[in-house]
């Protein structure tokens, strides 16, 4: 699932150009599910307005257990340009815990993939390994 919490949209539409055949990320079992009862990844997208936090943390106590956080782009991971602003909570782990960070001012969605896949194997080994 992905969830703008106040992004300029750079990020944004990286995450979506992810959807588009020229990426093709559903060969690695990735899917945008709209729900976060259905999601077991939030990727999360801007820097965190003090607006947005609640909605925020309702949607990750939403999500099954097991679940995941992913902070995409420089805003999501410190808060970017608008840290230390009277409304921005700075990055997505001062609200809820975050499993990857992906940095960048959009990141590309190269870079996107290869964070959200290194996660996934990461969860692959700890669960062969007999790990949580």
């Amino acid at each position: 699932m992905h969830f703008n919490s106040g992004a300029c949209n750079g990020c944004d539409i990286e995450v979506v150009a992810l959807l588009t055949p020229r990426y093709d990320v559903e060969r690695f079992g990735i899917k945008l599910e709209p729900s976060p009862r259905h999601a077991d990844v939030l990727l999360t997208t801007g820097a965190v307005t003090r607006q947005c936090t609640e909605r925020l943390k309702r949607i990750y106590e939403q999500m099954p257990e097991p679940k995941f956080v992913v902070a995409i782009g420089a805003c999501a991971c410190s808060g970017g340009v608008f840290k230390g602003n009277y409304n921005v909570m700075d990055g997505v782990d001062k609200v809820i815990p975050v499993n990857a960070y992906i940095p960048g001012c959009p990141p590309k969605p190269e870079a996107i993939i290869d964070g959200v896949v290194k996660l996934l194997n990461s969860l692959k080994e700890a669960k062969t390994n007999g790990g949580k």
